[in-house]
């Protein structure tokens, strides 16, 4: 009966043990399920937030360059408005500078002497007042004999070098003022200078 009753035990342990095993087995593979589900999951995950980051990041740099590219857009149009300006001001200087009363009593008497004879009317020269005291005190009795007519000189606060001249009575002039002046040489030398600063951005 001792025997039976043994034996009854040794049974019932191997049966939990087995079972035990099996549920531990089950447990262990649902276990080994879920593992390879999370990682599949975070796997995918992954994938779809480097996917995204690489195109944030593609965006990112395509957003830079275009905003680069821009920024060196309006440096060169500002350099260049910078360095035209600059060419305004060295033009109107040389202007103002070399137009001195001389320099305009010869002038005036080469234009006098080719218009002289296509009018009646008196010759009316405008120029800047201290331009003006100048050309009255030491060209203006040269200048009246090569018309051979009247010549009037009128003071301006708006020609500051140079002159402006009329064989009509005011009807027209001939601007020879500095502005006219270095707008007509600046219409030459911007274009050779928008060539050289092409060609040193090349470079």
């Amino acid at each position: 009966m001792a025997e039976e009753i043994k034996s009854l035990i040794e049974k019932i342990q191997q049966d939990g043990i087995k079972v035990a095993e099996e549920k531990a087995k089950a447990i262990e593979d649902q276990a080994k399920k879920q593992a390879d589900l999370i990682l599949d999951n975070a796997r995918t995950q992954a994938e779809r937030l480097l996917s995204e980051a690489k195109d944030n990041l593609a965006k990112m740099e395509q957003s830079q360059k275009a905003l680069l590219a821009q920024a060196g857009r309006d440096l060169l149009l500002a350099l260049k408005k910078e360095i035209n300006a600059m060419l305004e001001r060295l033009i109107i200087q040389e202007i103002q500078e070399s137009i001195t009363p001389g320099a305009m009593a010869d002038i005036l008497g080469q234009i006098i002497k080719e218009h002289a004879k296509l009018g009646k009317e008196d010759i009316i020269v405008t120029l800047k007042k201290a331009d003006l005291n100048k050309l009255e005190k030491d060209f203006l009795a040269r200048l009246k004999e090569e018309a051979k007519k009247g010549i009037i000189l009128r003071p301006s606060e708006e020609v500051r070098a140079g002159f402006l001249i009329s064989f009509d009575n005011a009807k027209s002039y001939f601007d020879f003022s500095d502005q006219a002046l270095s707008e007509y040489i600046g219409t030459y030398l911007k274009p050779k200078l928008a060539e050289l600063l092409k060609n040193a951005l090349k470079g």
